[in-house]
């Protein structure tokens, strides 16, 4: 069955209706935006180019990284073009293209913070075999399999997008293509798009949780046997920058994305949106560097070395 939509393009409504808000929101976003492209991309940069930051965690952040690039990319150059524009549009397939590159990231950054989990959970509760469980093979065996997932969950929920029919209203209440408005819009029966949506965000929403919850018990409970202060402070400062993110990323994300589509708050759940496609990305380099005395040495040596920073 063929897309009979007689829908060329769509209009999209942004965070805001008042003409004198767009300025402000351009440049707060443009702000945000190149931050978080800049931050995410020295943070590469830095673990790449330093010998001593080559382990299974940084390995799993650049990777993290390249996912908030990605993801930040997807929404906010098409919504900063918008906002400077009188008609707020964007084509069919651009559509369809922000839709499946925004489901492949979300999928792929729950599951590589499971996987940054478990990485923790290996290297404190099985510290001895540790580069064992962790060896190379493993770690890019699990990344290409973290992106193929998002990928095929990404494929098929954008498949059956294409099957509907849009021949009523063409105005999206959001600032960017996202899967639930989108389908408020159909002519068509979307009921299987919802279920399928609802169940792939329970599975790799909840099982990632689960996974991530379950990690940082077995965790915790290694480290109140640890009898040694200082190991323990060095143990919980190894997570201590996972928590924050993994805490933040799953409220916002769970709250958008597990509930049924009735109850479904266009403005509402916009805000979200921006908290976990727009702000996290941006968090996630300051957070996982400010919080880390490797990663600080490692830029300072790489500033260094590039002539940004000279010593008095």
């Amino acid at each position: 069955m063929k897309n009979q939509s007689s829908v060329t393009e769509f209009i999209l409504v942004g965070l805001s209706r008042h003409p004198e808000h767009q300025r402000f929101l351009f440049m707060v976003f443009s702000f945000i935006y190149m931050a978080a492209l800049a931050g995410n991309i020295l943070l590469i940069l830095t673990v790449t180019a330093s010998r001593c930051l080559h382990t299974p965690m940084y390995f799993l952040l650049i990777n993290l990284s390249l996912i908030n690039i990605l993801s930040i990319s997807v929404s906010v150059p098409k919504m900063l073009h918008n906002l400077l524009e009188h008609r707020k549009t964007i084509a069919f397939l651009g559509c369809i293209a922000q839709i499946y590159l925004f489901t492949w990231t979300l999928v792929s950054e729950v599951l590589v913070l499971a996987a940054m989990a478990f990485d923790r959970y290996a290297a404190i509760c099985h510290p001895l075999h540790y580069t064992l469980i962790m060896r190379k093979g493993v770690c890019v065996g699990l990344i290409a399999g973290i992106w193929t997932v998002g990928l095929a969950n990404s494929a098929v929920h954008t498949g059956f997008v294409l099957q509907l029919s849009f021949c009523c209203s063409n105005v999206i209440n959001h600032f960017f293509c996202e899967l639930p408005p989108v389908l408020k819009l159909s002519c068509s029966d979307t009921s299987l798009n919802e279920t399928l949506a609802f169940l792939a965000d329970a599975v790799f929403g909840m099982g990632s949780c689960a996974i991530t919850l379950m990690s940082y018990y077995f965790i915790l409970r290694t480290i109140l046997k640890i009898h040694s202060t200082e190991s323990k402070k060095k143990a919980f400062s190894t997570c201590s920058s996972h928590i924050i993110m993994v805490s933040f990323y799953y409220s916002t994300a769970i709250y958008i994305y597990i509930h049924p589509s009735s109850a479904y708050s266009p403005n509402r759940d916009k805000v979200i949106t921006v908290l976990c496609s727009v702000i996290t990305p941006a968090l996630n380099p300051i957070i996982y560097s400010l919080r880390n005395k490797e990663v600080k040495e490692a830029l300072r040596k790489l500033i260094s070395r590039l002539g940004i920073f000279q010593r008095q």
